[in-house]
């Protein structure tokens, strides 16, 4: 099954049109969109988003560059979110979580410490509900692996994912797979597309972040959309030097692998 394991549907580029941006994905094939929150505000959006087309599933999480406006009740409020919705098929992971080190305001001081307390707090409630973690590993993937070290979550998806082959393989040991999406499908892009070719299909998944990181066939003046997820998984075909039926069958099966409510 084809699947955009991560998509911004609720975000307001989407606001005029997103029925048909929806039906546009479809027609793509995309048989799954992940729609993970961002903070508090917006756990009753993804989750009635989901709900109101087959292919919607969503997650419960505060994003780290939200953090820094969250509110102290935010993480109790995240695990009655979880609580209240334990039994939603549809919820399949807690997300989108994790630390970004690349926006200076946010990865210094006070402001790097919140984060990474939101963080660990938020992996503890993953473990507590058995769910997967869709995570933000921007400029941050040692700090991140420290932490997974410790918690010992399921696994999930590194969304996104720009680091080392080294620490591709420390993500991969400890259950999780890497998101890959438009960033890949610019030449100039030379790490991912490694990383893309060398590592395993087992660990791979496919993404479009949209509205945000478009391919590059589209101008920086356009907003992505998960119907991309079919071309993106061309494009890693092509560089796999395999069938587009094989790589989304391959991605399919890690998506399902990594997020099982996803099989649901």
């Amino acid at each position: 099954m084809l699947l955009d394991t991560h998509c911004h549907l609720d975000a307001a580029e989407f606001d005029q049109d997103r029925d048909q941006v929806i039906q546009r994905a479809e027609s793509a094939g995309v048989g799954c969109i992940v729609i993970p929150a961002v903070e508090v505000s917006n756990f009753e959006t993804v989750r009635t988003l989901a709900h109101s087309f087959s292919q919607g599933a969503y997650a419960l999480g505060i994003h780290p560059m939200y953090v820094a406006h969250a509110e102290e009740d935010a993480l109790d409020r995240l695990r009655d979110a979880l609580i209240t919705h334990r039994t939603d098929s549809k919820l399949i992971a807690v997300g989108e979580i994790g630390l970004d080190f690349f926006m200076p305001l946010i990865s210094q001081g006070a402001a790097r410490q919140k984060q990474e307390r939101f963080f660990l707090a938020q992996l503890e409630l993953a473990r507590e509900f058995n769910l997967p973690v869709l995570l933000h590993v921007r400029k941050s993937q040692d700090v991140i692996l420290k932490y997974l070290r410790r918690s010992k979550v399921q696994g999930g998806i590194a969304h996104a994912f720009n680091g080392s082959f080294q620490q591709a393989e420390l993500f991969i040991s400890l259950g999780f797979a890497l998101g890959i999406g438009g960033a890949m499908t610019y030449t100039r892009a030379l790490q991912i597309r490694r990383l893309a070719t060398e590592i395993s299909l087992e660990s791979l998944v496919l993404e479009t972040d949209a509205p945000d990181i478009a391919p590059d066939w589209m101008t920086e003046h356009l907003r992505n959309e998960p119907g991309e997820v079919a071309r993106i998984a061309q494009v890693l075909a092509g560089l796999r030097g395999i069938s587009s039926k094989d790589l989304i069958q391959a991605t399919g099966e890690t998506a399902l692998r990594v997020c099982p409510r996803l099989s649901a």
